[in-house]
């Protein structure tokens, strides 16, 4: 199983350096703090991937997170993010709306408040690969920019 600790990593040293900046801390122990983290914050994604092996169903899990799903041959975590972010074209900033088609799964992935990322991935008993990346806070659109 192969999991991009380095996408959880850039999306984690984003919040933590505003926490960190003043703070005298070395790069080998934040990137402790990180990885320490998104151990912990991954196995709920991954419990929810690894339930999704007999099927593969693109069905959210309904818990208290935000989440992205998909599912490919081959699927990697770093492909799967790349998918989400294609609907930034979709997302207008001026009207804080999304135009003509979906852009959450975009919205999700660059919220600001997100302070935590957890992603999980299996392999279906159809072959493709099933990730599954929860967020929290979940991104609420109502009157917020995502950023």
């Amino acid at each position: 199983m192969t999991f991009n600790t380095k996408l959880l990593l850039a999306i984690c040293c984003v919040a933590l350096v505003f926490t960190l900046v003043s703070a005298n801390i070395s790069q080998a122990e934040i990137n402790g703090f990180l990885e320490e983290h998104n151990k912990a914050r991954k196995e709920y994604a991954q419990e929810y991937a690894n339930k999704r092996v007999d099927d593969c169903a693109m069905e959210h899990s309904r818990g208290r997170w935000g989440e992205n799903l998909t599912s490919g041959d081959g699927m990697t975590g770093a492909a799967g993010t790349k998918y989400w972010v294609t609907e930034k074209e979709f997302y207008d900033p001026k009207s804080n709306k999304c135009v003509k088609e979906e852009c959450g799964h975009y919205l999700a992935v660059i919220w600001g408040k997100t302070t935590e990322v957890g992603c999980g991935i299996s392999k279906c008993k159809d072959g493709k690969n099933y990730i599954v990346c929860s967020y929290d806070p979940m991104y609420q659109p109502e009157d917020e920019r995502p950023y």
